[in-house]
């Protein structure tokens, strides 16, 4: 199998959680034999070649970020370029963002089914999976911790052509957090995870708190 892969995340690569979330999704499909092309949104220099493998590829996958339940506008201003498919082609997405509980992103999962319709394609499933923003903030092992989780559903897609699996279903995780864990998990938003915002923010140049409102 030969895919088509597409990273949608407007964010060039070197700071793309997504990015990095398919450096071992791919690893997991070319050990099943599987092989790959893939482009980014973020290079608007690439559009011309992409939409020219769209229209060539019958094995399409998009990957997605999903920024506080809204498809990236890059990617949907890129999407409205492509001319529906007409013959027997597949697309599947891959659909990652930061919130933990998997109900966040199921408005986003709803929109591809849609989107696959009017793209012309039979629709692969959705790999939908949050607790992925600090990604980009770690190095080897802590990294590898949260992304060698992707090599495995690499390897699905790679047999089965799609996400409709129940190992797939299952890689969500929890759909809505427990109560005691939403509890601390505000507790932590609260407190450590604010200092670390602030270091994060201090540290791109930033001179305001994270709480300022000048327009109050």
């Amino acid at each position: 199998m030969h895919v088509l892969i597409i990273n949608g995340s407007p964010r060039i690569k070197a700071h793309s959680n997504t990015d990095k979330i398919l450096e071992k999704f791919t690893k997991g499909m070319t050990s099943k034999a599987a092989t790959f092309k893939q482009y980014e949104i973020s290079d608007r220099k690439q559009w011309d070649d992409i939409r020219k493998a769209f229209d060539e590829s019958s094995e399409i996958l998009i990957a997605i970020p999903l920024y506080v339940e809204c498809i990236p506008g890059l990617l949907i201003e890129f999407l409205e370029t492509l001319t529906p498919k007409k013959g027997d082609a597949r697309i599947s997405f891959i659909l990652q963002g930061g919130f933990a509980e998997g109900i966040q992103l199921r408005c986003g999962e709803e929109y591809l089914k849609i989107l696959s319709e009017n793209l012309g394609c039979t629709y692969g499933g959705t790999l939908v999976k949050g607790d992925n923003f600090s990604i980009r903030f770690f190095e080897g092992e802590q990294r590898d911790k949260i992304t060698s989780r992707y090599e495995e559903m690499g390897c699905e897609y790679a047999v089965n052509g799609n996400f409709h699996s129940e190992k797939c279903r299952k890689f969500t995780g929890p759909e809505i957090l427990s109560a005691p864990v939403r509890l601390f998990v505000g507790l932590l938003q609260k407190t450590l995870a604010k200092k670390m915002f602030a270091r994060i923010a201090e540290g791109w140049g930033c001179t305001k708190p994270l709480d300022y409102r000048p327009y109050q």
